[in-house]
């Protein structure tokens, strides 16, 4: 473990990874793989995306509890002093719960309670039984306003996180409200941190004031191995522990997301709004709220977060506030067009990680590696420089041949 006095570095976090099953095989987030299980989490997060910290979400379900109980046992996870567990010295496991709660007008959104140790989780998962039917599942309807679930995730021990707040289906800003301080009206600065999910980056979130003083996070919401890490966050902290976590999400003592990193948005299934009845992406400019091509709108069209964004933002453009860090566009390996598993495999045995291939290989490095237009591929990716098409109605954007860079957000400080 590392000592107090260590200087501050810069880690890989992603802080929203689903649980498929347990390892006795019982389903736990049913929309999940079965082969998502705590240790495929920490072997894929350690040996292949090359995490430092990842937040486990479904780990109020009792299955879950007795799996992290276990491997505590065995000595594969050992309680860290400050907070989260670690595996071999190498990964922090931090554990958290995805709860669905509903407003009285019928609004639904998301949000992560994150804890500290298994006694104060233990006791918000005892509590929550009050309110969830079943919670041997993940992510379940509680018999609670959003507000509501703070005031328990805040007596158990634990902070709350608003999770892809502005997706159209369970979001805060996508279904439950127009405006968070109406969603969870508690005290100021109640909420110090929110989700963007995949469809929305800092530009499209600095659009909306009261946003300004909150730290953003940029996670994977994993459904699946292969997609842990598609978003994660660069956080500066003298080691990967939740006490650490929560300093960087208040920015205190030099602690602080020095950068979010994700998918372009227009490659997020819900960036703009789709029409179900002539099953298109609108390309008009935004806010688009009912279909252009058709005429549908109403439950006929899925509002997208760009245009949702538009709709109720207090900016005609982005206001980034002096601490907001960059937002740096990455496009993971398995969106690369080409790219398969045998070529994944491979790259990862020539360099290490996920993170070592977008971020430390140079072009050289990869050029040596692979063929001209594969080689060419995961360049122009990692640059920038691939054609989007934007995504909608839950289908991913693609990506095809190049086009002009897009710009970066790292622009700014």
């Amino acid at each position: 473990m590392m000592s107090k006095s260590e200087t501050m570095r810069d880690f890989f976090c992603d802080m929203h990874v689903h649980i498929g099953a347990t390892s006795r095989g019982t389903p736990v987030k049913i929309t999940a793989s079965r082969k998502l299980t705590l240790e495929s989490i920490i072997r894929e997060s350690l040996s292949r995306k090359g995490m430092d910290m990842v937040c486990v979400v479904d780990c109020a379900a009792p299955g879950v509890l007795g799996d992290i109980r276990r491997l505590v046992s065995e000595g594969q996870l050992c309680q860290h002093s400050d907070g989260g567990f670690l595996h071999r010295d190498q990964l922090a496991v931090i554990m958290g719960s995805e709860v669905e709660t509903v407003e009285p007008h019928g609004g639904v959104s998301h949000h992560v309670s994150v804890f500290p140790d298994l006694k104060t989780i233990s006791e918000f998962s005892r509590v929550m039984s009050r309110y969830i039917s079943n919670m041997e599942l993940s992510s379940q309807r509680a018999r609670l306003r959003a507000g509501e679930l703070y005031d328990v995730t805040k007596a158990t021990g634990g902070i709350l996180i608003p999770a892809h707040v502005f997706t159209p289906h369970k979001s805060l800003y996508g279904n439950a409200g127009r405006r968070m301080s109406q969603v969870i009206d508690r005290e100021k600065d109640a909420i110090i941190a929110v989700e963007l999910g995949l469809s929305a980056d800092t530009s499209i979130a600095d659009h909306l004031e009261e946003l300004a003083g909150v730290t953003f996070l940029s996670n994977s919401d994993a459904h699946s191995t292969q997609k842990i890490a598609r978003e994660y966050n660069i956080i500066k902290m003298q080691r990967p522990c939740f006490k650490e976590f929560v300093l960087a999400l208040h920015r205190r003592a030099g602690r602080r997301v020095v950068a979010n990193v994700g998918m372009d948005p227009r490659l997020g299934r819900y960036h703009r709004t789709y029409c179900l009845q002539c099953d298109r992406v609108q390309t008009d400019p935004p806010p688009v709220l009912d279909c252009r091509f058709c005429g549908a709108g109403g439950k006929e069209v899925v509002r997208g977060v760009y245009d949702r964004i538009r709709e109720i933002g207090d900016y005609d453009s982005p206001r980034h506030p002096s601490h907001r860090p960059p937002y740096r566009y990455q496009v993971p390996l398995m969106f690369i067009p080409g790219m398969n598993i045998r070529t994944m495999d491979y790259l990862m045995e020539r360099f290490g990680s996920e993170m070592a291939i977008l971020n430390l290989a140079t072009d050289a490095e990869i050029r040596q590696a692979l063929s001209g237009e594969m080689a060419r591929n995961l360049i122009d990716a990692r640059n920038g420089k691939l054609k989007i098409d934007s995504g909608g109605g839950g289908n991913h954007g693609r990506l095809k041949k190049r086009e002009v860079k897009y710009d970066q957000l790292s622009l700014f400080t």
